[in-house]
């Protein structure tokens, strides 16, 4: 490390900016102690909880999307397999499984070091891949959790393209 670091300290508080985007959106914002925040959202298979944590020694926003699909014990390794497979397909981001928990999350990082400031446009980013992957993969997730199918079935369906809704 250079003595230019402590520059880097500067960036501003990105869970205020969060804070901000929520409330123009009318969502549900708690912050839950300094540099933790959760904001909810409503989906279309289900509601969403975004989850903030501001890592000041990495510079970095730790960000996870969890909805209420709990994997049963007895099914973890059908979803470790649905995991694997699911995240093949995204390029930005990942799923896992709080194995305490047995909850289903999307998550990312974000670092910052070196940035002046974040962006509406980055969080506005992050909250949409982050949503639309959970409402794209939510109908495999539910499958194998409590369907019983396997994940190979449950990826090629959640895959197909529909037009419309039903």
């Amino acid at each position: 490390m250079t003595g230019l670091d402590e520059f880097d300290s500067a960036l501003p508080d990105p869970i205020d900016l969060i804070e901000q985007i929520a409330s123009a959106r009318g969502w549900s914002f708690d912050r839950r102690g300094d540099g933790d925040a959760a904001v909810e959202i409503v989906g279309g298979w289900t509601d969403y909880r975004l989850f903030f944590s501001w890592l000041d020694d990495l510079c970095a926003l730790h960000f996870a999307c969890g909805f209420e699909l709990r994997s049963a014990p007895g099914r973890r390794a059908a979803v470790n397999d649905l995991l694997a497979r699911v995240n093949e397909k995204l390029a930005v981001g990942h799923f896992d499984l709080w194995s305490d928990e047995g909850l289903l999350v999307f998550r990312q990082t974000i670092l910052f070091r070196g940035i002046a400031c974040a962006s509406v446009a980055q969080f506005e980013d992050l909250f949409e891949i982050a949503v639309s992957e959970c409402e794209r993969f939510y109908p495999a997730f539910h499958h194998v959790v409590w369907g019983g199918k396997d994940a190979a079935e449950a990826v090629s369906a959640a895959m197909i393209d529909t037009a419309g809704e039903a």
